[in-house]
């Protein structure tokens, strides 16, 4: 039998509940992390920034909702439980045109804007 950190409780995660937490836009929030990676969950409506990661992958799942994820060659529509994962340097964009709610999977030193900095740039998300 092999001994359990006490520090980390294991314990179930909501989406339903911890989406209904989130009321703002484009504001990531943590609500679990293993292995040097994030799980986040954000809520969103409209276009984001151009944007690349230089060292991460990142993955988008629909929970509710629809988007898609523009590519500077193509769009990808994305509807509840699909998953896109968008490997690194290539430039995107997430757009909806109703609220979304997506859980995201990146490793924590993820910056949401990644090369760009403006004002929609999370430089420390909450944990939720």
């Amino acid at each position: 039998m092999s001994e359990q950190s006490s520090a980390v409780p294991i314990a179930k995660i909501s989406l339903a509940e911890k989406f209904a937490a989130i009321d703002d836009q484009w504001n990531p929030r943590v609500v679990g992390e293993l292995n040097g990676q994030h799980v986040k969950l954000v809520k969103f409506i409209g276009a984001f920034v151009w944007h690349h990661h230089e060292k991460e992958d990142e993955l988008f799942m629909v929970h509710r909702g629809s988007f898609r994820m523009e590519f500077r060659d193509r769009a990808v529509e994305l509807a509840p439980g699909d998953i896109l994962i968008v490997p690194r340097g290539v430039e995107h964009r997430p757009v909806a045109e109703k609220e979304v709610e997506v859980l995201m999977f990146e490793p924590a030193t993820t910056l949401n804007t990644g090369n760009v900095v403006n004002e929609r740039t999370v430089w420390k998300p909450k944990n939720l």
